[in-house]
């Protein structure tokens, strides 16, 4: 099965669908009633209101029965294997129980996952009694998707003592690790013994594991069935999934969603905490060593406080120890994308909208003039007291940009996941003239186009475009009109993230008649299509010009999620893409060809490659000098690349002219644009793209 991520990109439509049911209310906490109405209440609205409604079949039952079984028990240590055997009885009777409103199979995997989480239990406090044997050569499999479930008990005792051991080994090599840079500082320091800190580390381990039995068996029913009625919308697509009601409040209540925090967007990936997005202008996104694809596996509140593993954990749990309180510090110890560990301290603070808003800059070199407009998301109505827009404020930008004489223009789209679709028809339209900017389809409907209805064009000049695999939505929608109509140049990644599909958050009690919260149903109801009639769903929008960059080979796009959506094609739209350059083929032949023999970009490429046998690379040696060496390794090879990124660019970088005023009063504002200005003049991509703009001419 493809790694199952949530993301969590939302735009707030109207979905036609109505249900009504009228029940009475149970007062006991297990109440199959209303269970049975929450199932037959997300089968109707998933039938009637999902824009490619599944057939209920045995292949779907398949799909369940293996997501519910894995969300449960990923690393497969709990179940057995004759527990899996006596569920496929179920195999191809769950989409029948569905239409029944049975839950037979729900119930006999729950109840043997308490049997089983029951008798582990026993377990670890007994292996971790005693000392592990660290010459053993011995390895253990993270790979979920190779490992098997265990045959009996025996082999269970063993898959939980490589478990334990592989979380002792982690925190004895930090530990030593310590020991050592104190005997580096003080050379009077005596180092603990080794038993010393092999207890230690064993100890820290058992309370990790107790916490994390502890939150297991806090888990509300609710949640569980949650869990079983989310296994059923993945068959669906991976952004439709269902919140019970106290899972919404703690997601509306999250970082996800919060302005206080450390500003990340986070998913549960079979068992890991993993960093989905990063807010712009948070203190994750300031702080600047978080990156998209890192695991969290450890939380510690403050630099002195001991680190929790969160391995295993919920979700919700987890992001209930890294949230907190403005100006307290939480060190995280993150698995990054090349399987090095990197302990992380982050002031928690409140998300500042204005650094969510668009900023420009002005690129100089040999006398010209280039602007460069970042967007990073498409925003409207973000400050319900200033009513910021994002198409509004992009047109604001550009005038003010024009004052300062620039000759062409860079937009980076780079980490942009979308937002919403009216602001991105509209700064389309602020580069052409009247005509169709994106197609919207419901199921079984005609697309409805979307136009730019203002003729007046903002910016006639040189435009380049850029985008990387976490360009999204919005974002696509934007990058495929300006392709579309060769008003832009795209330059980037290989392609963007491939997200075509439109979300509706909908209270399920809001078109039912039932007494008990019943939850939310994010659902997916609409698909965007080009005006050329391609979707974006998938394949995203290819770039003229490619850049390698270190996603390149990653698995992040929308087409290594679990069923996504298919790709298709539907008429295009009546527009003209006139050759608004002319040289646009010459300048993208040029700037490909230096690209391609760049030394620089070469490496990247390099990396990229390195970054993805890392990622692949799930077993480790549970022998502690081999762990040792392994982890050494990778530090020496990472070393290698950490500068990987970095440039020294020929332009130098100032604030527009309205701006330049602003900053002197603004020491706030100075010191932000001084570090943007740092980061722009060192990143080759924003190099690359004002070469192809300094290039571009337009025809006369």
């Amino acid at each position: 099965m493809k790694k199952y991520i949530k993301h969590l990109y939302i735009l707030t439509l109207i979905v036609g669908v109505s249900v009504f049911y009228s029940f009475k209310e149970h007062q006991s906490d297990k109440n199959p009633e209303k269970d049975q109405v929450l199932m037959e209440a997300l089968r109707f609205i998933l039938e009637k209101g999902h824009y490619e409604p599944k057939l209920i079949d045995d292949t779907f039952s398949e799909g369940i029965f293996k997501n519910f079984i894995e969300n449960l028990d990923p690393y497969k240590r709990y179940f057995l294997a004759s527990d899996v055997a006596q569920f496929k009885k179920y195999y191809h009777d769950i989409d029948n129980q569905i239409i029944r409103r049975k839950f037979d199979f729900y119930n006999e995997v729950i109840e043997t996952f308490a049997i089983r989480l029951k008798e582990s239990e026993g377990l670890y406090e007994d292996i971790l009694k005693n000392k592990f044997d660290y010459s053993v050569k011995e390895s253990i499999n993270l790979d979920a998707e190779t490992a098997e479930f265990p045959i009996n008990k025996e082999e269970q005792r063993n898959i939980w003592r490589k478990h334990l051991k592989f979380s002792t080994v982690n925190k004895l090599n930090d530990y030593l690790k310590e020991e050592e840079d104190k005997a580096k500082e003080d050379k009077n320091y005596k180092a603990q013994y080794f038993d010393v800190l092999e207890k230690k580390a064993r100890e820290k381990t058992l309370d990790n594991i107790k916490d994390l039995f502890y939150y297991e068996h806090q888990t509300p029913e609710s949640d569980r069935f949650a869990i079983f009625l989310n296994c059923i919308t993945a068959q669906f697509d991976p952004h439709t999934s269902y919140f019970a009601p106290d899972m919404k409040k703690r997601f509306d209540s999250s970082m996800a969603g919060s302005i206080e925090g450390i500003g990340a967007r986070l998913s549960d990936e079979r068992g890991y905490t993993k960093i989905v997005e990063l807010i712009p202008g948070g203190p994750a996104y300031k702080q600047g060593d978080l990156e998209v694809g890192d695991y969290i596996v450890k939380v510690a509140q403050g630099t002195k406080g001991e680190p929790t593993d969160i391995v295993g954990m919920r979700l919700t749990d987890a992001i209930e120890l890294i949230k907190g309180k403005k100006g307290t510090t939480v060190v995280l110890t993150v698995k990054k994308v090349d399987n090095t560990y990197k302990k992380i301290a982050i002031v928690r603070d409140i998300v500042e909208f204005e650094d969510t808003f668009v900023k420009s800059s002005i690129a100089i070199k040999d006398g010209k003039k280039y602007g460069i407009i970042h967007l990073p998301k498409f925003y409207i109505d973000f400050s319900k007291q200033e009513q910021r827009n994002s198409a509004i404020d992009m047109r604001i930008e550009i005038e003010e940009l024009k004052k300062d004489g620039i000759e062409g223009l860079a937009i980076d789209l780079r980490n942009n996941g979308g937002g919403s679709l009216s602001t991105a028809i509209d700064i389309a339209g602020l580069f052409i003239e009247k005509g169709p900017v994106v197609q919207v389809k419901y199921k079984n409907n005609k697309p409805d186009i979307r136009n730019d209805e203002d003729s007046k064009i903002v910016w006639n000049g040189p435009l380049v475009i850029m985008v990387n695999e976490l360009s999204a939505s919005a974002s696509e929608i934007l990058a495929a009109a300006m392709q579309d109509y060769k008003r832009a140049i795209i330059i980037g990644s290989k392609q963007t993230y491939g997200k075509g599909t439109v979300q509706n958050v909908i209270p399920i009690n809001q078109y039912l008649n039932y007494s008990e919260d019943l939850g939310a149903l994010k659902l997916t109801i609409q698909k965007f299509y080009r005006i050329n009639g391609g979707s974006t769903q998938l394949k995203g929008v290819s770039s003229d010009i490619v850049m390698p960059d270190r996603y390149s080979y990653l698995d992040i796009a929308e087409s290594k999620l679990e069923a996504p959506l298919n790709w298709d094609q539907i008429a295009k739209a009546t527009y003209s893409n006139n050759n608004y350059y002319s040289n646009f083929s010459q300048v993208v032949s040029q700037v490909q060809n230096s690209i391609s023999t760049n030394k620089q970009f070469n490496k990247i490429d390099e990396y990229a490659k390195w970054l993805k046998r890392n990622q692949d690379h799930l077993t480790y040696s549970l022998n502690l000098k081999t762990f040792q060496s392994d982890q050494e390794k990778l530090n020496i090879e990472a070393e290698k690349y950490k500068d990987i990124l970095k440039y020294n660019s020929p332009y130098k970088f100032v604030s527009p002219g309205y701006e330049s005023k602003l900053v002197q009063v603004d020491t706030i504002l100075k010191d932000k644009r001084s570090v943007w200005h740092k980061n722009l003049h060192e990143d080759i991509y924003v190099n690359e793209a004002l070469e192809a703009l300094s290039q571009l001419k337009v025809a006369q």
